[in-house]
């Protein structure tokens, strides 16, 4: 990352050239003298009084005459470069900082100082300053801008301090599923994306053509897949892309998303559930604890996710109805609830809420009846609140060969692409339950963001695959 100072002044020529003002920098000692540490941003805290260098991109700048501020980003977090009239720069060196294109990349030198007024609580008085490359004039202006706009350059817009934010506690979410269900003896198991059959219906698949064997289909879940883990391993998950391809244009869907998927063995419908509420709120709480600055820089109202702890509200269907149908909606016993609905139920909670046993006739397949009332089946969809609607459909799988054969005639599913599920209730079967988690949907509502088009670093819509 050192270079030399004719490297320094090629660069500095080249955005002369391109009828910009003169940058000039105060150039560093050459490799070998006065060798500083690198850190990292967000380890500036343990390097307070001590002299380092710092790798990164020029976020803002501003300049009162007799000092230069200048914001860099590394990717772990902001931090100001003070640059004064004195030692290290004089007025006219100040002056050319204001030439330096923001987004430029760069390498700063100095001291980290303790300013409580800063970005982070710390700044770095300069000593060294190099312009490793001087940007094109950056798109993004600070400005209001469409949202067309801004996805158009969404390979930019990440850099941006919000959807910066959004994206690192994407990673937390991420990251803390893995580490709570590990930590309970769940093993890993990845699922195909290519399949030769649908999960739930094929009306919302993509067709691929696969060599000799006709088609595949892009996978829409990997359930069936852990269905069959589970009984090797007993408790297994899956975190991994599906894919639907319903034309939807909600701020809910997206066609391409990423989905958590633990199966358990031995397991009923409660259990289930249990299992729901616990990650759920050890991941909110997480990400409360451990990402504050991030829901800081979104402006989320962090009150009600204070309140996400077990045992989560439950109700069935059926009254579902019965506070819908007080609310005046036009909803009639077998309808299933879309997002409007969810939403009203949702209102009169402060958590997420439980949803369980609707009608066999608006859910999939593999869903376990009620063995008293066999018209509902054991099922849960997990409702966020403040309108952000399902973020998990679970239930218990039906573990009965004849009744699963049924389902599948019912359903019109070409039975010779589930011989291998219906193997599972010929050898061994059990009672056992799942659920799958949208982590877009998810992260969504942890960061108080309206779309999830936001939760995701490159969304795919049905009106979009770029870039």
């Amino acid at each position: 990352m050192r270079g030399s100072s004719s490297h320094v002044l090629s660069l500095l020529e080249e955005a002369e050239n391109k009828e910009r003002k003169h940058i000039m920098v105060h150039v560093m000692d050459s490799p070998g003298e006065n060798h500083l540490p690198r850190v990292y941003i967000q380890d500036a805290s343990g390097h307070e009084g001590k002299e380092v260098e710092v790798q990164g991109w020029l976020a803002n700048k501003r300049s009162s005459g007799k000092v230069a501020f200048l914001l860099i980003r590394d990717g772990t977090g902001l931090m100001q470069a003070t640059a004064f009239d004195g030692d290290y720069f004089n007025r006219d060196k100040l002056k050319s900082f204001k030439a330096v294109p923001l987004e430029s990349s760069v390498i700063a030198r100095g001291k980290v100082k303790r300013e409580e007024r800063a970005p982070g609580g710390y700044e770095l008085e300069l000593r060294d300053f190099r312009l490793l490359h001087a940007a094109e004039e950056y798109p993004i202006q600070k400005k209001e801008h469409s949202v067309d706009f801004l996805m158009e350059r969404r390979h930019l817009w990440l850099r941006s301090s919000s959807q910066h934010a959004v994206l690192r506690v994407r990673n937390r979410v991420m990251m803390t599923i893995h580490a709570f269900l590990q930590e309970r003896g769940f093993t890993l198991i990845d699922s195909p994306i290519l399949t030769p059959a649908a999960c739930e219906g094929t009306a919302s698949l993509f067709e691929v053509p696969y060599f000799d064997l006709g088609h595949a289909y892009l996978s829409q879940s990997g359930q069936l897949y852990m269905e069959a883990a589970a009984m090797a391993f007993g408790k297994v998950y899956c975190l991994a892309p599906t894919f639907r391809a319903e034309k939807s244009k909600t701020r809910r869907h997206l066609t391409e998303f990423w989905m958590l998927e633990p199966e358990v063995a031995f397991a009923d419908w409660v259990d289930n559930m249990e299992l729901q509420e616990k990650l759920v709120s050890h991941v909110v709480q997480e990400v409360l604890e451990k990402s504050r600055e991030e829901l800081e820089t979104l402006g989320r109202d962090t009150r009600l996710l204070e309140k996400v702890s077990p045992p989560f509200p439950r109700i069935t269907y059926e009254e579902a109805l019965e506070i819908l149908k007080k609310k005046e909606f036009p909803i009639s016993w077998g309808d299933d609830l879309g997002g409007d609905e969810e939403t009203a139920v949702s209102e009169d909670f402060d958590r997420p809420l439980f949803i369980h046993h609707y009608p066999a006739s608006v859910k999939a397949f593999y869903m376990q009846p009620d063995t008293e009332k066999p018209e509902l089946v054991l099922n849960d969809d997990l409702i966020a609140p403040e309108g952000y609607g399902e973020i998990i459909g679970g239930s218990q799988r039906i573990h009965d060969l004849a009744l699963l054969e049924q389902r599948l005639e019912e359903h019109r599913l070409p039975r010779e692409a589930f011989e291998w599920y219906l193997d599972l209730r010929r050898y061994g079967s059990v009672p056992h339950s799942g659920f799958g988690l949208g982590i877009e949907r998810f992260t969504a509502w942890v960061c108080g963001i309206q779309h999830i088009r936001e939760a995701i670093p490159f969304p795919r819509q049905i009106y979009r695959m770029y870039p």
